[in-house]
């Protein structure tokens, strides 16, 4: 079970790079354009470097849905892989079986 704290610093990054998103695709396009005036490029690249650093998306962690464990994250179902295992064995998951050959 990962600490509660961990977890709602998580949250509150998903805010920040939600609230952020449009303004980083726009600099970041004026900054990667290749007719973009060197003065202008410069200027959106200041101002991305003063949003907030945990707007970035590369910071944001994947976390299990149900205790927030960081490792071992299955994507596709959004559980680590020792709860996937858990809750397969129990039958609890739709469509997944253990399987055998």
């Amino acid at each position: 079970m990962a600490r509660t704290s961990l977890g709602n610093r998580q949250a509150c990054r998903e805010k920040l790079v939600a609230r952020h998103a449009g303004t980083r695709a726009e600099l970041k396009r004026l900054i990667r354009h290749p007719d973009t005036d060197p003065e202008v490029r410069a200027e959106a690249v200041r101002r991305l470097s003063r949003l907030p650093r945990d707007s970035s998306p590369v910071r944001l962690r994947s976390r299990d849905q149900i205790d927030g464990r960081p490792r071992g994250v299955l994507t596709r179902f959004g559980l680590s892989r020792v709860r996937f295992r858990e809750l397969a064995l129990r039958g609890e998951l739709p469509g997944i079986r253990k399987a055998s050959w």
